[in-house]
């Protein structure tokens, strides 16, 4: 495989997988859904600006309403609710719950009107999977850990999960502009919007000490723009046009893992037997539902390219 492969593949793997401590970083002085805002504000100014100085059109109106619900959807019903469940909940359980949005999707698209019914194999894929969410985020006394986790943040992550899924399912058949990258920064931009808008209605800026703002939160916002949410897009674009899908989709099963042994080893989460069997049973549940119809894999991978970039 060729380097520049290589090089953003480990980029896809390291930087996503790495932005779940970014957001608990950020989130310790900066609140929750004014970080997010602030983040999809300017990566997506910076996507939309370069997009549009090499010659790609702007959205046109309808399209700037689609990339509203999308980026509502994704960004502040999905990443705002990451963000403010990172409050109580530790970043690599978080990422783990969030790649379980594979599962969520298949559920929506079996309801929705003339949407595809599973496979026998994707419904047993589904039970596992669910099963391995319960060992994760059940009740201490079933799962025997010593770890609680807040039933109000997994209830979010939950939501995120479905939201971002919902998201996705609508982006299937919305009108977005041809451009993956310019689609994408329309879609910081209104996601942004409803950010701040939660923001503002839930007193966050009533409540923020911009003095009190530590060095640590600037640097892991500034991570998630430029490195998170640009260096992230611009390595998967990348990958979707000069190396095979099924390596590509790989990102989705190696993310988790980066997510969870980061947060044990710069986060000091602490790492239990029960997560590591929740991780292999996750992870394995989803490659085995993605396999059951991976000639639409590509398609798919470009349509929801933003359901599993946190």
């Amino acid at each position: 495989m060729k380097t520049k492969t290589w090089i953003a593949l480990l980029a896809l793997y390291i930087v996503w997988g790495s932005t779940y401590l970014g957001i608990k970083v950020a989130i310790e002085t900066i609140p929750p859904f004014l970080h997010a805002g602030i983040r999809f504000l300017a990566s997506g100014i910076i996507l939309v600006v370069w997009q549009r100085s090499v010659g790609q059109a702007m959205p046109t109106r309808k399209q700037w309403i689609a990339t509203a619900i999308i980026g509502n959807l994704l960004l502040l019903g999905g990443n705002g609710l990451v963000s403010w469940a990172e409050q109580f909940i530790p970043s690599g359980i978080a990422a783990l719950i969030i790649g379980s949005v594979p599962m969520f999707l298949v559920v929506l698209e079996a309801i929705r009107p003339g949407g595809i019914k599973p496979t026998w194999q994707a419904i047993v894929g589904l039970i596992i999977g669910f099963a391995g969410i319960f060992i994760l985020v059940g009740p201490a006394e079933v799962s025997g850990s010593e770890m609680k986790l807040d039933p109000f943040g997994v209830a979010a992550l939950l939501t995120a999960c479905l939201l971002w899924a919902s998201g996705s399912i609508y982006s299937k058949s919305a009108d977005l502009p041809k451009s993956t990258l310019m689609s994408t920064g329309a879609q910081m931009l209104m996601g942004s919007i409803g950010l701040f808008i939660v923001a503002g209605l839930t007193g966050e800026f009533n409540n923020w000490d911009i003095s009190a703002i530590s060095s640590r939160s600037i640097y892991g916002l500034l991570y998630l723009i430029f490195i998170g949410s640009l260096i992230g897009f611009v390595s998967y674009g990348w990958l979707l046009q000069n190396a095979p899908i099924s390596l590509v989709a790989t990102y989705a099963y190696v993310n988790p893992i980066v997510a969870v042994l980061l947060g044990n080893w710069i986060g000091n989460e602490p790492l239990e037997p029960r997560i590591w069997l929740a991780t292999v049973i996750i992870i394995g549940s989803v490659m085995f539902i993605n396999s059951r119809n991976r000639s639409k894999v590509k398609t798919e991978a470009k349509e929801v390219a933003m359901e599993s970039q946190q």
